[in-house]
């Protein structure tokens, strides 16, 4: 399996990283990609990277730590992405949520990150929370008909409407832990009728931990309950629902095959 969005470079895996690690591997996720928040984390989530095979990161800036970034850490991101060849750009997007959060400042900092995917020609990780419509406008006018942004709208909270204007825009969407609360019954719908292209799974660990460890710190092993729950709702093996999100997230991605 692919964790398709793993903090793995957070703080709170720095006691037992290896283990975790380990231990996903060991739950059949050999794969996993890792994306940033901020330019300051920008060297740690590379080292850590670096230091673990299957990982691939990913850099970007997350609007949620508006607070942190800076214009010119756009600047200095072309240059990182240029150096460093990451799996996409990102974690980027609008959040409506969080109250505080400068909107238009948000909407800077996502233009400045598609744009810069869109000349890359890198996939972009998105963060959506209350913000759907509002992020596949942006897209559409960044992309302005070109078809060269691609990506991911990753814990998507949508409606079926919106995951299907994603869909026919190039984008997949990501599902995790929130996917496996009986009360989701609209991502659960979702899950159970979309097509099966558009699907990459994750776990945003040590975030959104699944309905069996509420509470509880999250990790990437924990996406193989995450794959059980798909597969029941879809009616499907959990190897075909395994096989084909990680063919999708290979195809998004350009990752490589496992490791024999």
């Amino acid at each position: 399996m692919v964790d398709s969005h793993c903090h793995l470079d957070a703080a709170e895996f720095d006691p037992d990283r290896d283990e975790v690690v380990r231990r996903a591997v060991e739950a059949g996720v050999v794969r996993q990609v890792v994306p940033a928040v901020d330019a300051a984390g920008w060297p740690k989530l590379r080292g850590v990277c670096r230091a673990h095979p299957g990982l691939y990161p990913a850099y970007g800036l997350h609007p949620m730590y508006l607070d942190a970034h800076r214009p010119e850490h756009l600047d200095e991101l072309a240059t990182w992405i240029e150096r460093e060849k990451p799996v996409a750009v990102g974690e980027c997007g609008l959040d409506y949520h969080v109250e505080g959060l400068d909107p238009e400042a948000q909407q800077r900092y996502f233009e400045g990150q598609l744009r810069l995917a869109r000349e890359t020609g890198l996939p972009v990780i998105v963060h959506a929370r209350r913000a759907v419509d509002a992020v596949i406008a942006t897209i559409r006018r960044v992309d302005g008909h070109s078809g060269r942004l691609r990506g991911v709208v990753h814990s998507f909270s949508g409606s079926p409407e919106q995951a299907r204007q994603l869909w026919r825009l190039g984008f997949l969407i990501g599902l995790g832990g929130p996917l496996t609360y009986e009360r989701a019954r609209r991502l659960r719908g979702l899950v159970a009728a979309m097509p099966l292209e558009f699907l990459l799974l994750e776990t945003d660990a040590p975030d959104q931990p699944d309905s069996a460890i509420r509470g509880r710190r999250n990790e990437p092993a924990r996406l193989r309950f995450v794959l059980e729950t798909v597969a029941a709702l879809r009616g499907q093996a959990p190897e075909d629902i395994a096989r084909a999100t990680s063919a999708n997230a290979e195809r998004l991605f350009g990752l490589p095959p496992p490791a024999a």
